[in-house]
């Protein structure tokens, strides 16, 4: 590091991986019977990541291990909550063939929220636990008991009768922190949301974010890239990687050089890109993001502004939807829940008409120093709106 720079923010963990690291501690734990201080499991980024467990205790049926999140030097609320996974046996489908295969069930205890309405990757009614997390707390859970059936896991007790693993995710103090969240507003109610796609908190201040966009796109114009691909997140990068799988890459360059995760700050990575000299800019992203974008909205941050329904509605209108439709739209949940109240009502354009208009207005916050390419993709990865401002991408 050199003289007057500023050290290098610290990662952090994310609520789902210290709930998988507890989870795992306290299937270790129930399984040989003997206290556990410590879980190394594996996130979809890095492998064997070490967890300190702050709780280990033993009850009648069931053991409850304990992970403090530490989210490095990321303001995040929950930094310092207590993550806690209880495990139990409990046997399902007695006489059923299929009893016979071991499985883990995850539901949520108290702390950990309970989605109320609709438009969010889990369903009404489920624990706030997304997709992703549930995936790292099963795969956490069924190593250790691989390592139980293997007999690498010395001194293991496996049960005679029980088929199910059944994990619970609880945060004490989890309903308060969440009033310090956006859980109350999605109707996610009694606690927080478990979260990451990655495992792994990436700490940015605003000027550092910016720098590291900046760094990104320099090293891409630098190595002679006309085009920058600028993502919204992790997902939207995977998805539109996917895209262009099929051109010819120079493999002296890394595959990803040139996809840049801008999140927020859309606004400041065109105008980069314009200073840099790209001829093509591709923006990827979801339904909520881009709706900002295609009202011109160059910081895309709830703190300057949430998704504009009457906008939504508005374009709603324009696609031929019914007035009682026009105004469930404009009280939807989500962006995401106006995409499936059309949907449901058969009424396609949104994610093509959005797409359209936030090309339109990237290609006039980027002065028309470049072509714009827009692709809208659902929370699955499908492509669901494309569209071209400037001379359309090849």
């Amino acid at each position: 590091m050199e003289a007057g720079q500023a050290p290098p923010l610290r990662e952090g963990f994310t609520t789902g991986a210290c709930a998988a690291a507890a989870a795992a501690a306290a299937t270790r734990a129930l399984l040989t019977g003997q206290a556990v201080d410590q879980a190394v499991i594996d996130l979809p980024v890095r492998r064997r990541v070490s967890f300190a467990v702050c709780r280990c205790e033993f009850e009648a049926e069931h053991v409850t291990c304990g992970v403090i999140k530490d989210a490095g030097d990321d303001p995040d609320v929950t930094h310092g909550a207590e993550i806690q996974a209880s495990v139990q046996w409990v046997q399902e489908g007695e006489g059923d063939p299929a009893a016979d295969v071991m499985r883990v069930e995850i539901a949520g205890g108290p702390g950990v929220g309970i989605v109320t309405r609709p438009g969010l990757p889990v369903a009404v009614g489920e624990a706030a636990i997304n997709p992703v997390p549930r995936r790292i707390i099963t795969q956490a859970v069924m190593a250790q008991l691989d390592a139980a059936q293997s007999g690498s896991l010395p001194g293991c007790k496996l049960p005679l009768c029980c088929n199910v693993l059944r994990v619970t995710i609880r945060v004490p103090n989890g309903e308060e922190l969440a009033q310090r969240t956006l859980n109350p507003r999605l109707g996610i109610l009694g606690g927080i949301s478990i979260l990451g796609s990655t495992g792994i908190v990436k700490p940015f201040s605003q000027s550092a974010y910016r720098a590291s966009i900046c760094v990104e796109l320099k090293a891409a114009a630098r190595n002679g890239l006309r085009r920058a691909v600028l993502t919204t997140g992790a997902r939207s990068e995977d998805y539109a990687l996917d895209q262009f799988s099929n051109e010819p890459h120079d493999p002296n360059l890394p595959l990803r050089m040139g996809y840049v995760q801008v999140g927020d700050h859309i606004g400041y990575a065109l105008a980069q890109c314009a200073r840099l000299g790209f001829a093509q800019v591709v923006i990827a992203g979801m339904i909520g993001k881009l709706s900002k974008l295609a009202q011109g909205r160059a910081q895309t941050h709830v703190d300057e502004g949430s998704v504009d329904f009457e906008f939504l509605a508005a374009l709603a209108a324009q696609l031929g939807a019914p007035p009682d439709l026009v105004e469930h739209v404009r009280h939807a949940n989500t962006a995401h829940h106006a995409q499936v109240l059309l949907s449901k009502a058969g009424l396609g354009g949104l994610e093509q008409r959005v797409a359209q208009l936030a090309a339109e207005r990237a290609f006039a916050l980027g002065h028309g120093a470049f072509e714009v390419s827009v692709l809208l993709f659902s929370m699955s990865g499908s492509l669901l709106g494309r569209a071209s401002a400037g001379n359309p991408l090849d």
